[in-house]
């Protein structure tokens, strides 16, 4: 089944008085790539997160956000710094007995102190939150896989359809080729006898190398192989694992046996047919770029 390289997942649960959201976007990218946002009581399971996403995925750019929203009234988590408490303890005892100060040495004083209490904005470690949060990212990432599954049976149905469009004009053009050598070897002849006038030296001959020179334009061969790599194309649109290097391969090979036959025919009429299929393989490669 064809997936896209572009997706969105996203989940929620409430977390004590606020939330934890976990947001996975992926767009377009040559291989695999996994980036995470975590807060820092969660950074434990960054490498946790990039394993479950290179287990269902293959290719793309993928970032993974993960938001712990504090509820109303709650500023996060309150730190002690318990030892740099104990050195201002110590040096205001020593500056008491040092300066011969009256007066307590208490717990307001010491907490008044820079960096002894702080307020992070961080949540505090918790497993129940290490679990919940990987729990929303489970289902997070089967929503982008959803998304990515849709969005490539789209693109799978689009790029078949022009591949039907190339296939119509293909069949036009191998209408046209049984009578491109005839035509060529009496467009020849013609030059050539207008040219040389009655002084042929040797017609039989000149009739072998203009036989010879219109079998050049022959394009069958590339008709054949250009039949080949549009059903190995259609096949491969089917197949359930990563295809979006092999699509953009035989997308090449269409397109040299396309240009082949517009060089080798130098046909008017099959010259449209060429344009006309160039087209189409340049819309289908737009989409092949999205493909994983």
């Amino acid at each position: 089944m064809t997936r896209s390289m572009t997706g969105f997942g996203r989940r929620q649960a409430p977390w004590q008085d606020g939330s934890v959201t976990v947001e996975i976007r992926s767009v377009n990218h040559r291989f695999l790539e996994v980036s995470c946002r975590l807060p820092r009581p969660l950074s434990h399971l960054e490498d946790v997160f990039k394993k479950s996403v290179q287990q269902r995925c293959t290719r793309g750019r993928i970032d993974i956000t993960v938001t712990v929203q504090a509820g109303k009234g709650r500023a996060g988590s309150v730190n002690l710094d318990q030892p740099l408490a104990k050195q201002y303890h110590q040096a205001l005892r020593t500056l008491k007995k040092s300066l011969k100060l009256s007066g307590p040495i208490d717990l307001a004083l010491v907490a008044g102190f820079r960096d002894v209490l702080s307020v992070s904005d961080q949540p505090a470690e918790d497993p129940k939150l290490a679990k919940m949060s990987q729990q929303l990212m489970t289902e997070a990432l089967s929503d982008l896989e959803g998304m990515r599954t849709r969005e490539g049976k789209a693109l799978a149905e689009d790029m078949g359809s022009r591949i039907q469009t190339i296939r119509g004009h293909r069949t036009s053009v191998a209408a046209r080729t049984p009578l491109l050598a005839q035509e060529m070897f009496v467009k020849m002849k013609g030059r050539v006898e207008k040219l040389l006038g009655s002084e042929i030296p040797d017609l039989s001959r000149l009739h072998q190398e203009l036989a010879i020179y219109a079998d050049r334009s022959d394009i069958t061969e590339e008709i054949v192989r250009l039949d080949s790599h549009m059903i190995q194309f259609e096949q491969t649109l089917d197949r359930s694992e990563s295809i979006g290097k092999t699509l953009d391969f035989l997308l090449q090979e269409i397109g040299r046996e396309v240009n082949t036959i517009g060089s080798k025919a130098n046909d008017a009429e099959i010259a449209g047919h060429v344009v006309q299929m160039k087209a189409e393989l340049e819309r289908i490669r737009e989409q092949v770029q999205n493909v994983e």
